[in-house]
């Protein structure tokens, strides 16, 4: 078969990569939802849960996050090869904060319908969606399958998140820190910023008192992180859409043409879940 008449691969991206609708939209990608398991039911991360019902229910309950089950991995596959999809690439976030990784790369192989190249992003939400973005519009632009897998791999750490939080109390309840850790911090108003390390492990960037203290130290990391690049922007919050308007306005200030912003959203709900209402995130990919 001519390699005109080859079908197109495609990107599968989890839920945890935090990308918005409209960018799944507009470079077709396929979407694996995460779970979020409260005592009545397991629900599907952006299917029929956000992060607004996580934090409404919370302190009450509390619930757990779980991988995709390995039968639901198939049947997806299943359905992107019934849409005539050969070859896929998975982008999945960090096999060190998520089991997902590991369900799709053995999802991947007790089939033979359609090919897959797994990528552990070493990363956790809007990092990882601009990865997939950028596997997306690579394919799209033509570059064979095999050199977009290979540039993936070049760029893992061209990406990177940095999130502010607002408190304390969800890194908490999550096992992140300890409870006398979030008491001092709590009273001291100390405000975490973190991001993930190049074993794509949460690590703390810098504990701050105070918010706009907190914001600015945000602004400082990710324009040094930025300096000399070409880069692509993505956005996050949960419940703070004000504060991430005005952290779009003195990112861009600093960045000036040099940044281009692909996407703001609300973060996903399995992020929300040890994050918290107040957080704001800001996700680069240098040279795209």
């Amino acid at each position: 078969m001519s390699t005109e008449n080859k079908p197109a691969p495609a990107v599968l991206v989890d839920s945890g990569c935090d990308i918005a609708q409209e960018c799944i939209d507009r470079y077709g990608l396929w979407l694996l939802p995460l779970h979020i398991d409260y005592p009545e039911k397991a629900y599907l991360d952006g299917v029929d849960i956000d992060p607004q019902m996580v934090y409404d229910r919370y302190p009450q309950d509390y619930p757990k996050t779980s991988t995709p089950s390995l039968q639901e991995v198939l049947d997806k596959l299943d359905e992107m090869a019934d849409a005539g999809i050969s070859r896929v690439i998975a982008v999945c976030i960090s096999s060190g904060l998520s089991g997902t990784w590991n369900a799709v790369r053995l999802a991947a192989s007790h089939q033979d319908r359609v090919e897959v190249f797994v990528f552990d992003t070493k990363n956790i939400s809007v990092a990882c969606g601009l990865l997939g973005i950028w596997a997306a519009a690579k394919l799209a632009e033509g570059m064979p399958y095999e050199e977009v897998c290979r540039g993936l791999e070049e760029k893992i750490y061209d990406s990177r998140v940095m999130f502010y939080m607002d408190t304390l109390e969800y890194l908490k309840r999550g096992g992140r820190i300890g409870t006398v850790s979030s008491m001092i911090g709590q009273a001291l108003k100390i405000k975490p910023i973190i991001s993930c390390n190049r074993e794509g492990i949460y690590y703390t960037v810098s504990l701050i008192r105070g918010s706009r203290q907190g914001k600015q130290k945000l602004l400082k990391e990710m324009v040094k992180f930025c300096k000399g690049h070409r880069v692509w922007l993505g956005l996050g919050h949960g419940a703070a859409a004000k504060e991430l308007e005005e952290m779009e306005k003195m990112v861009m200030e600093e960045l000036g043409d040099s940044g281009e912003i692909l996407y703001r959203k609300q973060i996903a709900a399995t992020l929300a879940l040890n994050t918290g209402p107040g957080l704001i995130g800001v996700a680069a990919l240098l040279d795209p």
